[in-house]
Formats: C-alpha cells, sequence, structure tokens
C-alpha cells in the first residue's frame, strides 16, 4: 500500500513538473541595431569612435547573436563627400556576419515630410548599401523606420508598404521599444565633460549599472503586455543602438537576456510569428511598440499600457531631456 501511495506522488510530481515545462513560454528575440554606423555621428566630437567601433563589434562577435543593423547613408557623408572610413565600418559589420538594412538616407521622420520626399530618402538611403551587400553575396531586404514612425493614417501606411514592397523591403517592426538612447546620451555626456578620471569612472559605472537592469525591466514589461494581449509569447524583435554605452555593456545585456530564458533568434525567424501579420491600430505621431499597435487594434482599455518602466530623472537629467 505505502510503495503504491509512493508511486502515485511520483507520477503526480511527474505530472506537475511536465505541466510546468509546458506552460514555460518559447522565449526568442531577433536583436537589432540602428543608427550606423554610429548614433549621432557627426552631431558631436567622437575621439574615441574607432574604438568604440570596434569594441561594439568584437563584443557582439564574442555573443553570437545574429544581428541586423540599420543604416542611415547621410552618416558616410561629411560636406557631401563619402568618407572611406566610415563606409569601412558597415563592411566591419559584413565581415563579422552580420546583415545590414535601410533607416533612410537622413533619418527623416515620415511624418515631417510629404511621403514621396520620404521615399526619395528611402532610395537615397541604398545607392551604397546596395552593392555592398553585393559584394558580402547578400541582398537588401530589410527597412526600419526612423524613431518608429510609421504612419498616421491606414492608407499612409498602406501607401509606404506597397512602395516598399516594389523595392523588395520588409519592415522591421519593433516589439521591445525603449529609451535606450536617453541612456546613451547621458553616457555621452560624461564621456565628453567630465574631466576627473576617477569621477568620469565612478558616474559611467552608474549608469552601465542602471542601463542593464532597466533594459531588462522593459524586455519583461512587453513580455507581460505580450502575454496579456495574445496568450502566448511572441518573437520579439529589439531595439538597440550604435553607441558606446552597448559597446560597453551588450555582453553583459545578452548575457543577463539568455539568463531568463530567451534564445535569441535572426529577425527572419522573428517575422515568421503569425503575431507579425495583426492590423495596426495606432494613427498617432509617435513611436510605439508593436505590441501597443495591436494592443490599440483590439481596443485594449487604458489599464493595459500602465506600469512601462520609465528613465530616472537623474539620467534624464544627464542626457538634457526633459521627455522619453
Amino acid at each position: 500500500m505505502r510503495s503504491g501511495l509512493l508511486r502515485c506522488g511520483a507520477l503526480a510530481l511527474l505530472c506537475i513538473a511536465g505541466f510546468a515545462q509546458a506552460a514555460e513560454p518559447d522565449r526568442r528575440i531577433a536583436l537589432t541595431i540602428d543608427d550606423l554606423p554610429w548614433q549621432r555621428l557627426g552631431e558631436r566630437a567622437e575621439p574615441e569612435l574607432d574604438a568604440q567601433h570596434a569594441q561594439l563589434i568584437a563584443a557582439l562577435k564574442q555573443t553570437g547573436v545574429p544581428v541586423v543593423g540599420f543604416v542611415n547613408e547621410g552618416k558616410l557623408e561629411v560636406n557631401g563627400q563619402v568618407q572611406p572610413a566610415r563606409v569601412q565600418m558597415l563592411r566591419d559589420w559584413l565581415g563579422t556576419g552580420f546583415e545590414l538594412g535601410n533607416h533612410t538616407f537622413s533619418h527623416v521622420s515620415m511624418h515631417a515630410v510629404p511621403l514621396e520626399q520620404y521615399e526619395q530618402d528611402i532610395l537615397r538611403g541604398e545607392v551604397i548599401l546596395r552593392p555592398l551587400l553585393a559584394e558580402n553575396g547578400q541582398t537588401l531586404r530589410w527597412f526600419r523606420h526612423p524613431y518608429l514612425q510609421a504612419g498616421r493614417s491606414p492608407e499612409a501606411r498602406a501607401e509606404l508598404a506597397a512602395f516598399l514592397q516594389r523595392h523588395n523591403y520588409r519592415i522591421a517592426p519593433v516589439t521591445v521599444d525603449n529609451a535606450e538612447w536617453i541612456w546613451a546620451f547621458a553616457y555621452d555626456q560624461v564621456r565628453d565633460t567630465e574631466t576627473d578620471p576617477v569621477a568620469r569612472e565612478k558616474r559611467l559605472r552608474q549608469l552601465r549599472r542602471g542601463y542593464v537592469p532597466y533594459m531588462l525591466n522593459k524586455l519583461d514589461y512587453y513580455e507581460q503586455r505580450s502575454q496579456e494581449l495574445l496568450g502566448r509569447l511572441p518573437a520579439q524583435v529589439w531595439l538597440m543602438h550604435a553607441n558606446a554605452l552597448n559597446a560597453d555593456t551588450v555582453e553583459e545585456l545578452v548575457a543577463a537576456t539568455r539568463r531568463r530564458g530567451y534564445r535569441f533568434i535572426t529577425l527572419e525567424a522573428a517575422m515568421e510569428d503569425p503575431a507579425y501579420l495583426r492590423p495596426e491600430g495606432y494613427n498617432g505621431g509617435a513611436g510605439i511598440s508593436w505590441v501597443q499597435r495591436w494592443a490599440m487594434a483590439e481596443k485594449m482599455p487604458k489599464t493595459f499600457y500602465q506600469g512601462e518602466p520609465v528613465v530616472p530623472g537623474w539620467v534624464m537629467k544627464l542626457a538634457g531631456q526633459e521627455s522619453e
């Protein structure tokens, strides 16, 4: 009798363990890096650019994560002249095995110019990129909206989608959005202005220690909202930028993400998730996550959007930003 009870208990535990395993979501995420060859290139002096670029490339290679980087070709020029050293930065990405996509020539807002002008900026953004990819046996296929501004109406989105399709592009959405750029601006501000080496490193370390948990909190937030909306966890797409902050932290961030159970997959694999066929319901001017756009199409209540992590005030102040 006792052995029979023990067997039943063991079976129950196995059933419970099996159920828990079955209930565990399939955490998959694709990493994308915007504003190549470098964020804010041309807006500020960056004496450590070569070293920081090399560090970011090496760190990403070390992680073994597939990456699509999105290029603003305008940053390849100085006074209208293409700079071979900046084109080489793109070759470095390709040489590491990463893919490149179009982020428009000038990082123009879709909502700031007529659609025809916006489309011409997309075409200007592929003059160097297409042959560069061809040299590496690749074709240009990905497009990412600057500021994630994708159109104020279904008609505008449809018209742009038709243009992109004619030019063999696929839109690269973002589900895990964040204000990483504000942390990066604060990081650059300290690097640019703090002359005391001890104080400089102390503040940079403080930013690094705050940044990684912030990004993980954002990841958790969109995981929870995705499951609430869809009843499951879709393949996510993460947005980051090419900057000094990520050069110094991306290995730690990737490792921490893996500890949360995530597998890093290609952008192409992420786009196979049927969630990306869902309609968008957002017609505003801001750039927001596709999870939120899908939620608006479903007319989710305002409470759905609450609780999103925000950038701490001290980081906002360092970055010189009043709002996200």
